[in-house]
Order: structure tokens, then C-alpha cells, then sequence
């Protein structure tokens, strides 16, 4: 068997991708899929009818339509079998695979059946032949540029954290050069001294590298929380949980 990955936006495209399919193949699957920020069709389906739903901000501004196609949703309907929501960041992260590995610039609303595969809702399509359908290019370069460093971000390639380091000198020097023995590529760095009040002979640094790959990340983290005392990862909530990254460092 096989499926089709659609995108919803006013429920036109899968209405008509799914006449079309069904027709050739009444055994197909179609799978529509929206982003998380954006549920108008699967409001319509809750209610029964197409209804004005509360959309945010979204990578996928071009299915952030408050209310589905009356005709459309009639007719996607009854032939849809299956309908996901997919988050920012596997559509950030979708974005960034095509750009890396097929060399092709697509914008957020036509990435979210490619997300849908990535984040894993759709395991039962595993050894299948499944058609996603991949449309629209239609991206700002700075919005790109954002959607490719998130991705990376999600991708666990991009680390940003804040240390302690003394206030000294050669203390920033040693950071610098343990990030780069780690092979880490420091991307933004940013020296504080003001807002660390608990100790005048201290120095608070904010950074940003960039690294291989998420095991790359961890040990870039290890050896941080080996080194320093005082190490915050930003954006990663499950640093604290992890006992190999408690921070044990002397400065």
C-alpha cells in the first residue's frame, strides 16, 4: 500500500489531490497535515462544519487560513483518512534537510508533510512508497536565514549557553581555547560584566557555537560542566536531567 502527504491551508489542494487518488487507487491513504499554529481544518472537522479558528504566527503562513473552503472541506472530507499537526521546529528542521540535502528552497507551508515524516507521527507509512507533496518556494531570504538556524538549532548543531569564567586575565582566552580543542565554531560571543553581582572578580560570558552533530553538542557540554561551575544551557531543557552534564567545574 501507499500514502500521500498533503498540505492544508483552504483544503483546495488536498481536496483535489485526494479526488485524484482515490480515483486511481481507492486503497491509497491521504494524510493531511497542518502546522500545530495553524488547525483550521482539523477546527472543521471537530465542529463539522468549516468554522473560524484561532491561528498564531507560523513558518507556515501560507496554511494560516482562519476558515477552510466550504466546497473544499466537503469534498476532502470523506476522502482524507488521517490528519497530524506538526510543531515549528520539525518544520524549521524540514526546511533546513531540503536546503542540505536536495538542494532545494521550499517555504514552511510546503514542508509539513516532509515534517510530519521527520518528527515520526506517521510511523505506519514506514517501508511504504509515500508520495509528500513538496510546493511553494515562495520564502523571504531573512526568514529563510532564521528557519536554517533554527533548524540547526533542532538539529542539536547549534549550542548556546552563559558561563562564569574569572574576570581575569587569560580567562576568556582559556574558554576560547577549549572550544576550540573541542573542535566547536564559536558563531556569537558576548562579555558581561554588570549583571553579575554576586562576585566582582567574575565575569559572565554568553556564546553561541556551532557543532557537528548532537553528540558532538554533548560532548561540547561535557566538557563545559567539567570546567565550570556555573554553565546554563538556553533552550535545552533536559541539560539539568542529564548526570553527565551537572556542572562540576572549579571556576
Amino acid at each position: 500500500s501507499s500514502g500521500i502527504n498533503a498540505e492544508y491551508g483552504g483544503a483546495g489542494l488536498i481536496a483535489g489531490v485526494a479526488v485524484a487518488a482515490k480515483n486511481m487507487n481507492p486503497s491509497i491513504q491521504i494524510i493531511g497535515v497542518e502546522a500545530t499554529r495553524c488547525k483550521s481544518f482539523t477546527e472543521a472537522i471537530k465542529a463539522g462544519k468549516p468554522v473560524r479558528a484561532h491561528n498564531s504566527v507560523s513558518l507556515a503562513d501560507g496554511l494560516a487560513v482562519p476558515t477552510v473552503g466550504l466546497n473544499a472541506f466537503v469534498t476532502a472530507q470523506p476522502l482524507v483518512d488521517k490528519i497530524v499537526t506538526v510543531s515549528e521546529k520539525a518544520i524549521a528542521l524540514s526546511i533546513l534537510r531540503l536546503v542540505e540535502i536536495e538542494k532545494n528552497v521550499v517555504e514552511g507551508s510546503g514542508v509539513v508533510g516532509l515534517a510530519a515524516l521527520i518528527d515520526g507521527q506517521l510511523p505506519e507509512l514506514k517501508g511504504k512508497r509515500v508520495a509528500t507533496i513538496l510546493c511553494g518556494g515562495n520564502i523571504d531570504t531573512t526568514v529563510l536565514g532564521r528557519c536554517l538556524e533554527r533548524g540547526l538549532a533542532a538539529d542539536s548543531r547549534l549550542l548556546s549557553f552563559t558561563v562564569v569564567v574569572k574576570d581575569a586575565p587569560g580567562g576568556m582566552s582559556q574558554l576560547t581555547a577549549r572550544l576550540a580543542e573541542s573542535g566547536a565554531s564559536i558563531k556569537d560571543i558576548l562579555h558581561e560584566r554588570a549583571w553579575l553581582l554576586e562576585d566582582v572578580f567574575a565575569v559572565r560570558v554568553r556564546c553561541m557555537v556551532e557543532t557537528r552533530d548532537a553528540d558532538h553538542t554533548k560532548e561540547v557540554r561535557k566538557i563545559l560542566t567539567d570546567n565550570y561551575r556555573h554553565v546554563e544551557f538556553i533552550g535545552l531543557s533536559d541539560a539539568s536531567s542529564d548526570p553527565d552534564l551537572v556542572s562540576k567545574g572549579s571556576n
